[in-house]
This record gives C-alpha cells, sequence and structure tokens, in this order.
C-alpha cells in the first residue's frame, strides 16, 4: 500500500502569472502545471490561483499560515545566488539549535525560509551542485501554526497517522515546534528533543508538516474568503477524517 504523503501547498494571490519567473527562474523550481511549480523529488509543489479579492496578501504572526521551507546542503551558495538576482534575503545565521537560516520573501510577501541541512559551520551533508540553489534544494517544510497542540497532534498523529520527528522548544519565545511526516523511517536518536533529529529533518527527501505551537491564549486569525493566502495542504491519501477536523490547519484530501 503505497504511504500517504504531502503534495502540495495552495494559495490564493493578486497574480499568479508573476509566479512564474521567480519559482522558475530564481528557485529554480519546474512547471507541472499551469501556475504550479515544485522541485523534482518527493516534495511537494505550489499551486496559486487568483484571489478574488483586489487586497494585497499581509503576512501577521497569528495567522494559521507562517511560510514554506527550502533545505539546502550550502546556504551561504543558496544567499549568493539570489542575491545575484537581485533577492533582498537575509544574512545565513544560526537559530539557537533550530538550524542555520535565511529567510526572504516571494514577489508577493509569501514568506521563504532557506534551512540548511546541517547547524553552521558542519560541512555538506551531500555534494553540492553549484548550478542548483544551494546546492540541491529540496521543498522541506510547510508551516503552519495552532494554539492547540493537543488538538493538532491527535489529528496529525491518531487520524492522519503521521509520525512525529521532532520537538523543538525554543528558549526566549512563547512557541514550540513540532515537526510530522508520512513516512516509517527510524529516528536517529528516540528522543524527539535530540538536536540530530533536527539536522535528520532537514535531510528528509519528502515534505513534512511544521506545526509553530504559540504559547498563547489568543486566537489565530481568521483570514477572509476571498483574500490573497494560505489556502490549504494537499494530502495523497483519503481519510476518515471529518472535513472540520482537517479544516483546523486547512488540510485537503486530494479527490
Amino acid at each position: 500500500m503505497t504511504k500517504p504523503k504531502i503534495l502540495g501547498v495552495r494559495y490564493a494571490c493578486a497574480d499568479p502569472s508573476v509566479k512564474s519567473d521567480f519559482y522558475i527562474s530564481v528557485l529554480g523550481m519546474s512547471r507541472i502545471a499551469e501556475h504550479r511549480f515544485g522541485y523534482e523529488g518527493q516534495g511537494a509543489w505550489l499551486e496559486f490561483e487568483t484571489a478574488k479579492s483586489p487586497d494585497k496578501y499581509v503576512a501577521h504572526r497569528h495567522d494559521l499560515y507562517w511560510k514554506i521551507a527550502i533545505a539546502v546542503p550550502d546556504l551561504e551558495l543558496a544567499c549568493h545566488q539570489l542575491r545575484a538576482c537581485g533577492i533582498n534575503v537575509s544574512d545565513p545565521h544560526q537559530f539557537q539549535d533550530v538550524g542555520y537560516l535565511a529567510h526572504f520573501c516571494d514577489p508577493e510577501g509569501f514568506q521563504i525560509e532557506l534551512i540548511q541541512h546541517q547547524f553552521e559551520g558542519k560541512k555538506p551533508s551531500v555534494q553540492a551542485d553549484e548550478n542548483l540553489l544551494g546546492g540541491g534544494p529540496t521543498l522541506n517544510l510547510v508551516t503552519l501554526r495552532t494554539t492547540d497542540i493537543a488538538r493538532v497532534r491527535a489529528l496529525c498523529e491518531i487520524q492522519l497517522g503521521m509520525k512525529l520527528l521532532s520537538i523543538q522548544p525554543i528558549k526566549d519565545y512563547d512557541f514550540t515546534l513540532y515537526f510530522f511526516a508520512f513516512t516509517d523511517e527510524k529516528l536517529p536518536d528516540s528522543d524527539l528533543e535530540s538536536l540530530v533529529n533536527r539536522e535528520w529533518v532537514y535531510q528528509r527527501p519528502y515534505s513534512i508538516l511544521e506545526v509553530q505551537y504559540l504559547h498563547t491564549n489568543e486566537r489565530l486569525l481568521e483570514k477572509p474568503a476571498g483574500m490573497p493566502g494560505y489556502l490549504g495542504t494537499v494530502l495523497s491519501d483519503k481519510t476518515q477524517c471529518k472535513k472540520h477536523e482537517l479544516a483546523s490547519l486547512n488540510l485537503i484530501v486530494n479527490s
């Protein structure tokens, strides 16, 4: 039986045609279908449609959707390549014991993270191909938010059968990161907070659901219908989950 997977992520935006040059020419993705782009391999694709509202996309720290993360063997190479294309990307930095990161946005403000396979100062885990972004990119993480991690864990682990790969408490910030995937792979360390597991997660060939658990009583913002933004994460397999249960993360079962 084929293992379920995260197929892709859908968005509404002002102009899907603007995305082609950026995701293909700058990030090195391939066109899979009209306004659908992705890297070769097991990772998720990104698909854009025209938003009904003319308003611009504005990200908020209490939105359900946060970002995607592209994992690369060589973060500094990736930043150099993006800057050569005129992209305003942040300087690479080691964020606590989470990862070696950089951030930028697509032309309409959707946030993108670059994350190196290994922490700062370590040699690339694979031979980097300098013709590819960062030596060989994969769409590693789709990052959503929640204020109810118990509900999310029940949905992901029990109802969908996903495996919890890593738990990362973030010091001095009021959130914890959880990483879920459709996989039977054995973790390097059974301790879910192990640093070894973190680098291993960033080297997976398939896409992983990252959930930022906000330690707050505030509710997440609800995006009005028709506005630009996140529409949903598409899963490959049918599920017994009820529609309202999947709606907590805007998960969509591919029909």
